[in-house]
């Protein structure tokens, strides 16, 4: 009996303990069955605009003056004044007086030449008094039934006489003009970029005193590839362009951000060897704003400027930003049931900013802008629709370029 309880009880208390193991787990209540569901991904989507009317065309360039001057002396003296807008960013209007070279010499050598005038005038006048006379002497002796000589008429000593008089008027108007070249002016509006002579400085003809440039227009040397060139409607070379075509130049001057208005002037008409670009000009009126245009950001000469150029009509494109654009020129896009669907479109053009698309698109489709690593049809999203900071179109009537609401 003693060994019954020794070696028997130990499993039938296991038994019993497992049996009511068991019917306690029976009474519990059972958890509730919930459905798993994947984890949707949250997206940012933009709407592709519509109603495109023109490509633009992007390039890059610095601002140069149309006409620039290295200001020279004509002729020697000494400097005796400079005025006051004859250093440099000084603003000149055309026919001030910059600087100007002791005239005593040339005021001497004027009244000489004046002088000389006079007395080739009044020998003239005597010449041809003889003249007349030997005519008036002859017909008295011989009537009118013989011609007189040319020696008779003294007719060589005339013609010497109004030839010192033409070499003479030569020589004042010589003079006058050498008084005149010591008052240094130029013939435009302008601004001075650098000064190189001072006050009582000697300067010979051919001394550079400064460097000025015309304010009325700047230039700007714009590079196209041979792409960029087939969305363009650009003037043959050695012609005008039957419309201008407009140019949208930004950029940045003293910490200021400016835009600028302009058009397409003439093409180069040269590709260039080493990097097979074309090159067009645009023109910038009164880029300073001191000719009568408001400028409230001036377009100082030397500003690196990006423009957008006006381009061929594109109506019925789609615009989105270039990084909408997936491999194989697909579209990631939301459905009406807030899943992924890759749509393959074709792209027209492709910029580094934007991309031209011109089916299967609309502008009330969802375009994915987030990056999604391993894209599947089908799954799930949460969209968080965003509006571009700038608009990626913009309307640009024919002979207007249009710009964003305000700077960049």
């Amino acid at each position: 009996m003693k060994k019954l309880i020794t070696y028997g009880l130990p499993p039938l208390l296991i038994i019993v303990s497992l049996g009511i193991v068991v019917q306690l787990a029976k009474l519990r209540p059972q958890p509730e069955e919930r459905e798993v569901t994947a984890a949707a991904m949250l997206v940012d989507t933009i709407r592709p605009e519509s109603g495109v009317e023109f490509f633009e065309v992007p390039a890059q360039g610095t601002v140069r003056p149309r006409n620039q001057t290295q200001v020279a002396a004509e002729v020697s003296g000494r400097i005796v004044s400079l005025s006051d807008k004859f250093n440099a960013g000084g603003f000149f209007r055309a026919g001030d007086v910059l600087a100007e070279i002791d005239p005593s010499d040339y005021e001497a050598a004027l009244l000489q030449a004046e002088a000389d005038l006079a007395s080739a005038r009044a020998r003239l006048a005597d010449e041809q008094a003889r003249s007349d006379q030997a005519r008036q002497d002859w017909r008295r002796m011989h009537g009118d039934q013989r011609e007189p000589g040319e020696l008779v008429l003294r007719l060589p000593q005339v013609a010497g006489a109004q030839a010192a008089v033409l070499a003479s008027e030569a020589a004042v108007m010589r003079a006058r003009r050498n008084l005149e070249r010591t008052r240094i002016r130029l013939p435009y509006d302008g601004m001075v970029r650098s000064r190189q002579v001072d006050l009582g400085q000697f300067v010979s003809p051919g001394t550079v005193v400064g460097v000025t440039f015309a304010i009325d227009v700047a230039e700007v040397r714009l590079p196209l590839s041979d792409q960029d060139m087939a969305f363009l409607e650009l003037p043959r070379p050695g012609e005008t362009a039957a419309k201008p075509v407009p140019v949208r130049l930004r950029g940045s001057v003293s910490g200021q951000r400016g835009e600028w208005q302009g058009e397409v002037v003439r093409s180069e008409g040269v590709v260039e060897e080493t990097t097979r670009l074309n090159f067009v000009v645009v023109a910038v009126q009164d880029p300073y704003g001191l000719l009568g245009n408001e400028q409230r950001v001036p377009l100082t000469m030397g500003t690196f400027v990006h423009a957008d150029i006006q381009g061929r009509e594109a109506a019925g494109l789609m615009v989105l930003p270039r990084t909408a654009l997936r491999e194989g020129n697909s579209l990631h896009i939301v459905g009406s049931d807030d899943r992924l669907e890759i749509r393959s479109v074709e792209v027209l053009r492709s910029t580094p900013d934007r991309v031209y698309v011109y089916n299967n698109l609309s502008s009330s489709d969802r375009v994915v802008t987030t990056a999604i690593s391993a894209p599947i049809p089908g799954m799930s999203l949460r969209v968080r629709e965003t509006e571009p900071e700038e608009p990626m179109l913009r309307l640009l009537p024919a002979g207007e370029m249009a710009g964003p609401a305000g700077d960049e």
